[in-house]
């Protein structure tokens, strides 16, 4: 057990915080030893702070419930505790950068669930699949930082991860202008059908932030590094819209593509079951085997049959059919807590830790 690496999460008691918390169940490699969330949750048990609010479908893991929550302020006193924390902090994005940042100048990596620093020039956004190489950037970021062992890492937004590896997997045919509409869960927004009794039976057709970030954040996972910064790619060109529907889990998107080299449809499927990347090749505890699958059944990927594929880290794709204003359009699914948010981070720590960026204290 010592030879674990030992894990805070920022922000425990929240919906993403309790994902963490379930995912970390028997991690082989982490172990959740301090949670740590706002002042009013602070000197209860894990148990007390959350109370009914426990949101996952299985039960409260026993190690985590007699855990006395920390102050997520006291920042010296909670990364004294840890060797790396996951950040789900709810907080103001000016707050979350200062946090995050004050945890990493305390020699502790951070790796973030949250939005405040995925546009922050020197902190790497990452799918792990897909652009690992950003990694390399927390070199310039701990110069800045003046730290030798501490920086923060994000994971990008959970609406683009049922097409951004899709249109990476298809990079080699120059797509160049996409059109997307997400279908989002409303645990995307932290919340269930008993927190949010209007979402049943109805669609709302505004997220807020949503489609800006469903339109830029793929650019930057596509992105290069110069002169220690990472610049964003130009294209393709991404619109998008994002509509909340009544579903628990699972986002799906409706997307169209134009390419510069028109590919045809069995190339494409060839593309995406293949497509591998390092955590694959790693075999890191939570890579899915196949990251991408394609379902050759008109009425699939949907939500209650699909979205747990690969326990929520792989996508899955379905009706990729020629189209008759742009060349192809598909369906992707994917698990917006696991994949999109929880689970993505954890997939990025694995990365990290094989990688010698997060190392015991």
């Amino acid at each position: 057990m010592s030879e674990k690496l030992r894990v805070g999460i920022l922000g425990a008691t929240g919906m993403v915080g309790q994902r963490f918390i379930s995912l970390l169940e028997n991690h082989p490699w982490f172990e959740v030893v301090t949670v740590a969330a706002s002042p009013r949750s602070a000197g209860k048990t894990y148990e007390e702070a959350v109370g009914g609010r426990w949101k996952m479908d299985t039960p409260m893991p026993e190690a985590v419930k007699n855990l006395i929550v920390m102050n997520v302020n006291e920042v010296e006193k909670v990364a004294e505790s840890v060797d790396f924390v996951f950040s789900a902090v709810d907080m103001t994005k000016d707050e979350i950068k200062a946090i995050e940042e004050a945890y990493a100048k305390t020699e502790t990596p951070v790796v973030s669930n949250n939005s405040a620093h995925r546009w922050t020039p020197d902190v790497p956004m990452v799918i792990p699949e897909v652009n690992p190489e950003h990694f390399e950037v927390i070199k310039f970021q701990k110069e800045r930082l003046g730290t030798t062992r501490g920086f923060i890492a994000v994971k990008p937004n959970c609406s683009i991860q049922s097409y951004a590896p899709v249109l990476t997997a298809w990079k080699e045919f120059e797509p160049y202008e996409v059109v997307a509409t997400t279908y989002q869960a409303i645990s995307g927004a932290g919340k269930t059908f008993k927190d949010w009794p209007e979402m049943v039976e109805n669609i709302i057709p505004y997220i807020g932030g949503e489609e800006e970030k469903s339109e830029q954040e793929p650019l930057r996972l596509w992105g290069k590094i110069e002169d220690g910064v990472i610049k964003k790619a130009e294209s393709p060109v991404i619109t998008c819209q994002c509509i909340r529907v009544p579903v628990l889990n699972g986002h799906t998107a409706a997307v169209f593509v134009k390419f510069r080299k028109k590919p045809s449809k069995e190339e494409l499927i060839r593309k995406l079951e293949e497509f591998s990347g390092l955590p694959q090749e790693l075999e890191l505890p939570s890579a899915p085997k196949q990251f991408m699958r394609y379902m050759e059944e008109d009425n699939r990927p949907q939500v209650k049959a699909d979205v747990d594929y690969e326990n929520g880290m792989g996508v899955s794709i379905g009706r990729l059919r020629e189209d008759t204003v742009y060349d192809y359009k598909f369906v992707g699914l994917s698990h917006n807590t696991v994949r999109g948010a929880a689970g993505g981070a954890v997939l990025c720590a694995e990365l990290l830790k094989a990688q010698g960026y997060i190392t015991k204290k």
